[in-house]
């Protein structure tokens, strides 16, 4: 079996990234590796480079990494970690922080590739609700 995706939830709120974490725990399966980071070093609102670069570090399994920012300073923050940091097998999806990161569990755990995962994040964009 291949080394599985990784996903990493970035957000503005510890609170916010650990909800959707819990949710996507239930959703998808232990067997994909799944971190957080959301707030700044000392619990505030905002993103921290450090928290970022740690999630991404522990969701790395070697089948690479997916990381969804939820908007603004988060996104800018994630670019900078992966810009000082670069590799070919972690990627940035411009996806909906919730729906992107359900796409991202559920496709991870079938055992897809790191290409396969982030086009699910990102085709979550376009799935109506109603």
């Amino acid at each position: 079996m291949s080394a599985p995706v990784g996903i990493v939830l970035v957000s503005h709120s510890a609170e916010l990234a650990k909800g959707l974490g819990s949710l996507v725990q239930q959703i998808g399966s232990d067997d994909v590796p799944l971190a957080t980071a959301g707030g700044t070093d000392d619990g505030r609102i905002g993103t921290s480079y450090h928290l970022v670069l740690a999630a991404i570090r522990h969701a790395d399994r070697g089948g690479g990494v997916v990381v969804l920012p939820d908007l603004g300073s988060s996104v800018l923050t994630a670019r900078a970690v992966l810009e000082d940091n670069p590799r070919s097998d972690i990627t940035i999806v411009d996806a909906p922080f919730v729906e992107g990161a359900v796409a991202a569990v559920v496709t991870a755990a079938s055992g897809a590739d790191l290409q396969t995962v982030a086009n699910a994040a990102k085709e979550a964009r376009h799935v109506l609700k109603l």
